[in-house]
């Protein structure tokens, strides 16, 4: 395997799908088109340029609110609506996850990428002002440089008050924040071979390091702003010198109102000057868009020579020269690698919303009916357990950090409650708004695959058109829904097992032309629909489907 070299091959349609799902959260078929003839580093650059990094605000989507379908966050703090305000900008954020009237772009996984890195969550957060700014300052540095990054995270109201930065002052140091910095954030706890990156000294020096900074109207009924402010008075002035695994380095000890700008500048740089840190931040990113099983060629080829180029003097921290480089690897377009990740349930359940081309509503002007919709998707990722925006501990989802992985999605609960989501797809019980339940229109599909479909062939009528056929039906179906192929044996399994339950495939030509013959007949329409959704049933609940 080449490894990080470019893949320069036009983009055929499997390949396409494949980046698309991998660099966002599923594609549609249109997308899928339009990507099948670039080079890959066209449809990197696309996915690029297609970035909106300040989205229209989160609304009002309580009908029987004052303002419904307007801005709330540019109005004074509300402690009663605390806890709906922070669910709607969770509607919102998966609402720019799933929304198909906007050219694909890479954005918005990548800022899901960085919550689950640099996490706070909005249960702990608990002002759904710090949330909103806080999910801003992800989006705006997604693609940005890390040092800036790590920076501003560092000080940012949410990161303060979710580990604690906040009563972190001189002569009661509080921990949290550095040892997350160190252990999740930058060099990690440990290096490949098991040795551990700092010391417990090192996290009480940081912690001097990081005296001082506080957050203002915090849960301030009526308040209009909020911010960051350092207290120089709360702040360690002493110098803090680090242990050999950073080289022994001193921070000046500073006063006065620059010195937790000055500090933290100078722990910045011995972070990312560490030989781990650049390592561990590819590391997790190579896991998120190429495989989760790091081995040792992996680090050596792939790993090594990426987190040299991340912190070379050239590239200096830029983040997206290290995303572009890994897109456009021939490693990422390589046949081992499709198929090898396990789906999220946001790539599952939103993935699936925009595969099957479910509209989204306006957001602003049907504020009810997108409220709806995303208060279906997001309770069901909660329980399969992604709650967006308030992961379970400081760690993130266990399936980006524990032992196997993204196969941790999946156990005896989830895929019970997976199945159940793909059958609402099927029978499409929920309704969004009057005239829209969400799922697939199965026979509307079907019908929109027999050219001439009421030119109906038969023996007085023989210029007519023949029915599609079973086969036809299952390619149908299959056009870019799995990462890999099927084989022969299973879509013969497929067609004559579960959609024609072994009677012959010749009768589902007399059922269709039956139905053609006679669209309004219920029995007529019943049979050949209940065919369609038990094989399109069955295969969304192939393990195909749930990988990607």
């Amino acid at each position: 395997m080449p490894f990080l070299d470019p893949y320069t091959a036009v983009l055929d349609t499997r390949a396409a799908a494949h980046l698309l799902r991998r660099a966002t959260f599923g594609p549609t078929q249109a997308e899928i088109t339009q990507f099948t003839g670039l080079t890959a580093a066209q449809a990197v650059q696309n996915l690029l340029n297609n970035a909106v990094t300040t989205p229209p605000p989160p609304v009002e989507m309580d009908e029987t609110a004052a303002n419904p379908g307007q801005p709330f966050l540019d109005k004074p703090f509300n402690g009663d609506r605390n806890f709906q305000f922070g669910q709607f900008i969770k509607y919102w954020w998966l609402g720019l996850m799933t929304q198909q009237t906007a050219p694909p772009s890479l954005l918005d996984k990548l800022t899901l990428f960085w919550q689950n890195h640099f996490v706070t969550t909005r249960e702990v957060v608990d002002d759904y002002r710090f949330v909103d700014r806080y999910l801003r300052l992800l989006r705006a540095n997604a693609l940005g440089n890390f040092r800036t990054f790590v920076t501003a995270v560092t000080k940012d109201p949410a990161m303060l008050r979710y580990l604690n930065g906040n009563e972190n002052e001189a002569g009661k140091p509080n921990e949290n924040y550095a040892r997350e910095l160190q252990e999740l954030f930058t060099c990690g706890a440990f290096d490949p071979a098991g040795n551990k990156n700092y010391t417990e000294d090192d996290v009480k020096t940081a912690a001097r390091v990081l005296t001082g900074w506080q957050y203002t109207n915090f849960w301030t009924v009526g308040s209009t702003s909020f911010d960051t402010v350092f207290v120089p008075a709360k702040h360690d002035t002493t110098a803090k010198t680090f242990s050999a695994k950073y080289n022994s380095t001193t921070i000046a000890g500073r006063s006065g109102a620059t010195a937790g700008d000055l500090e933290l500048a100078d722990l910045v740089t011995m972070l990312l000057n560490h030989p781990q840190t650049a390592k561990f931040i590819c590391r997790k990113l190579y896991r998120w868009y190429v495989n989760p099983n790091v081995t040792p060629d992996i680090e050596t080829n792939i790993i090594e020579p990426l987190a040299q180029f991340f912190a070379s003097a050239g590239n200096n921290w830029a983040i997206q020269p290290v995303v572009v480089k890994l897109l456009n690897s021939q490693a990422f377009f390589d046949e081992a690698n499709r198929g090898a990740i396990v789906k999220s349930p946001a790539e599952l359940l939103l993935g699936s919303v925009r595969f099957f081309n479910q509209p989204v509503p306006n957001m602003t002007t049907d504020y009810v009916a997108f409220r709806k919709l995303f208060e279906f998707l997001h309770w069901r990722m909660q329980n399969l357990q992604m709650n967006t925006l308030d992961q379970p501990t400081v760690f993130g989802f266990e399936p980006y950090f524990q032992t196997g992985y993204t196969k941790n999605w999946m156990n005896t609960t989830t895929v019970a409650l997976r199945n159940d989501f793909t059958d609402a797809l099927i029978w499409r019980w929920y309704e969004v708004k009057p005239g829209y339940n969400l799922g697939v229109d199965v026979l509307a599909w079907a019908t929109s695959l027999q050219p001439d479909f009421a030119n109906v062939k038969s023996t007085t009528n023989p210029t007519g058109t023949d029915p599609i056929s079973c086969v036809q039906v299952l390619d149908a179906f299959l056009v870019n829904l799995f990462a890999t192929s099927l084989f022969q044996t299973q879509k013969d399994f497929l067609i004559d097992k579960i959609m024609m339950q072994e009677i012959p495939r010749t009768s589902w030509n007399f059922e269709w032309n039956a139905y053609r013959a006679d669209p309004t007949n219920s029995y007529r329409r019943n049979v050949p629909t209940w065919r369609l959704q038990n094989l399109l049933r069955y295969l969304l609940r192939m393990a195909e489907y749930h990988v990607f």
